[in-house]
């Protein structure tokens, strides 16, 4: 899982296998660490959450966890559905703009840079 963010926008690309753990119900989960100390990590996460109705985000210790229905998860990961977007009300802050989806293969790399990809649909395509 693959994990972006630039300004109040966070988006995850999602690889096949990771799709297909989501859908088995398990956690997808990242973490980063910054130095050798074992506090100076970032975690990021992508469950399913039978509390949630629409994608939401859950934020505290060092980690951050994006909730999605087992509905919305479903639809995405078993059709042609490229992602789930959603965007999330911050109050006065204004909002935080919410990305999932597939993770497509490269167009300009090497096959094994793209092995858990999902086909890229432009895949052949001239320009």
């Amino acid at each position: 899982m693959k994990l972006r963010i630039k300004g109040d926008s966070l988006r995850l690309r999602v690889s096949r296998s990771e799709v297909a753990k989501l859908l088995a119900g398990h956690c997808l989960e990242e973490t980063i660490h910054f130095t050798p100390e074992a506090f100076a990590t970032f975690t990021y996460a992508l469950e399913q959450s039978p509390a949630v109705s629409h994608p939401s985000v859950r934020y505290g210790e060092n980690r951050v966890t994006v909730l999605v229905s087992a509905d919305q998860a479903n639809e995405w990961g078993t059709t042609d559905q490229v992602g789930i977007a959603e965007d999330i009300s911050l109050g006065d802050l204004g909002s935080l703009a919410l990305l999932i989806e597939k993770d497509f293969a490269c167009l300009d790399r090497s096959e094994e840079d793209s092995e858990d990809s999902f086909p890229n649909p432009n895949a052949g395509a001239s320009c």
